[in-house]
């Protein structure tokens, strides 16, 4: 530290600084350096050594030797917190990613932060965070040697990958970038760590973003070996593109909202919400077991208590002998307009921030009621950064709610079996049973039941006038697309199905031939019936 600091013309000795600071910080991540009694002896005796020197009085020596082994001690302290909570995978990532966040203008400590909390995610299972973690760190890389001018773009080249990235452009342009011995061929290989991260987090559509970073590098070197093997990357993940597309069996995680309520118990958590992303289909029972076990182990089992019911939480009703934790499913929001640009399965998993959960309500006070009643409250959360992350929890930082009348209750209902079979006639492989299903449930004419009680609640000559006549309208237009989608569906089952299902088929024709007659009668639109075939049952305004 002396020599650095002279060898500066007694300027500063960061060099030795950053040094001991991720040599500290890499035996962290590596093997869980404690705090232990003699370390911390050493850092009391290398203060001793410095306030003593009596040539350096007089410099900002003593203060900087100071300031070094209290960034250690930082360092210490996060690591202990972390023992503490290593079974607690989401409390372990958040105490890693703060560390991360502190270093945003020192490269090399935040890449080992990175690098560490990569590994418990890998550890865990969670690859889509894993591989997250991989492309911030190429990110930083070629943010650094962008503004060294050795690269051509920095991190925004990876802004179509997550628009997190931004993150890494917080880079200070000081003393942290010195004796940083970053290159082109780090970058590459930070890089070929990407396209492995995401082939594993099954996030193919992805991988040509990296590649396009690589392909030039590999051309500008002529090396037509890693070429081939790269477009050869490129043409698998494209055809497992078509696969996971065909067979729908690609699940890229399932959200849920978690609460957690309880000062003497969470601490700073009291009151937090987050979003967590949750691995394939996980179940509300699933997570709710997992953090029923995970905070009984921590408080005992006996005061932790699951609030599973999805309404707004009166913090003054919990009882505070108890750690109450609500977790609600959610799923994530868009707009009709996004809903059109997002036209993948993928592309509604893939940089998301906003999910919504729906709670059903009646001006009575009871939860359920006929749907001349029925309300509904509709929340949408916002999240602070999007999904997928470095962490696989996320804040929510904005809750937005909107009250549904019971006419659109209605229409909402409606649009959303309308849009559920429509997905299931687009798919290149139909899924016979679900589409049977949602058949049945969609062209039945019980009288209390079905789409039809809605047109009889509120389209209806004694009931119409009670409502606005742009919603009466918008029904009756979701109504028009909810009868042409029945036809295709049922034009397609007749297609697929064979002999044994053809009277089972017939009926389904027959229900949906009444449930048309009906809702002509109820809305006075005529229904073309010039043919028998279900296509062309088609309600005229």
């Amino acid at each position: 530290m002396r020599n650095n600091f002279e060898f500066t013309k007694r300027r500063t000795f960061l060099r030795t600084h950053l040094q001991i600071i991720i040599a500290v910080s890499q035996l962290i991540a590596d093997v869980a350096l404690s705090g232990g009694t003699r370390f911390q002896d050493s850092l009391l005796i290398i203060n001793n050594f410095a306030n003593s020197d009596r040539p350096m009085k007089a410099t900002a020596f003593p203060s900087e030797v100071k300031d070094l082994t209290k960034r250690i001690r930082t360092v210490l302290m996060a690591t202990a917190q972390m023992k503490e909570h290593e079974k607690d995978p989401e409390m372990l990532i958040d105490l890693q990613y703060s560390l991360a966040k502190s270093y945003a203008s020192t490269p090399e400590l935040r890449k080992t932060w990175l690098d560490s909390m990569a590994k418990i995610h890998v550890k865990n299972g969670d690859f889509s965070e894993a591989a997250m973690c991989y492309v911030h760190v190429a990110a930083l890389v070629a943010e650094f040697l962008h503004r060294k001018k050795l690269f051509p773009s920095g991190c925004t080249a990876f802004r179509k990958i997550t628009p997190n990235i931004d993150e890494e452009g917080a880079m200070k342009e000081d003393g942290g970038m010195m004796d940083v011995h970053y290159s082109e061929e780090v970058l590459v290989e930070l890089l070929e760590q990407c396209v492995d991260g995401l082939w594993k987090a099954e996030r193919y559509e992805t991988i040509s973003e990296v590649s396009k970073l690589i392909i030039p590098i590999y051309e500008k070197r002529r090396e037509f070996e890693k070429l081939t093997q790269l477009y050869r990357t490129l043409h698998g993940a494209y055809a497992k593109i078509l696969e996971v597309m065909h067979t729908r069996k690609r699940l890229l995680g399932t959200f849920f909202r978690v609460a957690f309520y309880g000062q003497t118990f969470f601490e700073e958590e009291d009151g937090k919400e987050y979003i967590y992303k949750e691995p394939k289909l996980t179940g509300l029972s699933e997570i709710s077991f997992r953090l029923l076990k995970l905070y009984g182990e921590k408080f005992g089992s006996e005061t932790v208590k699951i609030i599973q019911d999805s309404n707004k939480v009166n913090v003054k009703d919990l009882d505070p002998k108890y750690a109450h934790i609500q977790v609600t499913y959610v799923k994530p929001y868009f707009e009709d307009k996004e809903i059109s640009e997002r036209k993948t399965e993928f592309e509604r998993n893939h940089n998301i921030n906003r999910f919504v959960f729906e709670t059903p309500y009646t001006l009575s006070g009871k939860k359920h009621g006929s749907v001349e009643e029925q309300c509904k409250k509709r929340t949408i959360l916002t999240t602070l950064n999007s999904f997928p992350y470095v962490k696989k929890r996320i804040p929510v930082n904005y809750e937005h709610q909107v009250n549904l009348k019971p006419i659109d209750v209605a229409t909402d209902e409606i649009k959303d079996k309308t849009a559920e079979l429509q997905k299931l006639c687009s798919t290149g492989d139909v899924d016979m049973i679900q589409l049977q299903l949602k058949l049945q449930g969609c062209v039945s004419v019980q009288v209390n039941a079905g789409p039809l009680a809605y047109a009889r609640a509120f389209l209806s000559d004694s009931q119409s006038g009670k409502y606005p006549t742009k919603k009466v309208n918008e029904l009756k237009e979701m109504f028009r697309k909810f009868i042409q989608a029945c036809g295709i569906a049922l034009e397609l089952n007749e297609r697929l199905i064979k002999e044994d299902q053809v009277e089972y088929h017939e009926g389904l024709k027959s229900n949906f031939r009444d449930m048309v007659k009906e809702l002509s009668d109820i809305i006075h639109e005529q229904a073309c019936t010039a043919c028998q075939e279900p296509t062309e049952v088609v309600l005229c305004a």
